[in-house]
């Protein structure tokens, strides 16, 4: 966790909530390390903050082997896509667009590397951030068939929204995240 607080702490006393809330999250719940430690990388992947990610897998450790690691990319990348395409459908809200075949592999959600519950969980936060509400409503209606509660779930959210909000204050001018080496 070194590292990852050492990376943070470039965002000053403006973000001091968001370290707080990350370190309360990332260090227990209702959620195995590995479900927390996957919807971290894939919310800072999400928001394009590969240092940010770089961390949290460090302070993930054995949490983050080189499967979650890459479900968490494919998640990130994946909803990128799915975000937009079914974002749009529900904006436009014609019915002719809601019949129009979305005709886009997505493989990896059916097969993901590690478990269907981790990859659906790091999906819906990603979708959360992206702020797709069909995503959103489609991942936890699969997380709660297969038993996830309804606090576990809420449980990634918050998470997903602590890594938005630091891998957002990493971008503030003065900030020294941009230069940071690690």
């Amino acid at each position: 966790m070194e590292a990852l607080q050492a990376l943070l702490a470039s965002t000053g006393d403006a973000a001091r909530d968001l370290r707080v809330n990350l370190d309360n999250l990332l260090g227990g719940g209702e959620l195995p390390a590995r479900a927390r430690f996957g919807v971290a990388l894939a919310c800072a992947w999400s928001r394009g903050d590969a240092q940010l990610a770089a961390a949290l897998r460090v302070a993930g450790g054995e949490s983050c082997d080189d499967a979650l690691v890459d479900d968490a990319k494919a998640a990130a990348a994946l909803m990128a896509m799915n975000n937009v395409v079914y974002r749009f459908r529900h904006q436009i809200g014609k019915p002719g667009y809601e019949s129009l075949p979305v005709r886009l592999r997505m493989q990896r959600l059916a097969a993901p590397r590690t478990d269907k519950a981790t990859f659906e969980l790091m999906s819906l936060a990603v979708s959360a951030i992206n702020g797709c509400e069909h995503c959103v409503k489609a991942h936890e209606a699969v997380l709660a068939a297969a038993g996830m509660g309804e606090s576990q779930v809420f449980e990634a959210v918050r998470l997903a929204g602590v890594v938005c909000g630091l891998a957002t204050a990493r971008t503030w001018p003065g900030s020294s995240a941009a230069s940071f080496a690690h």
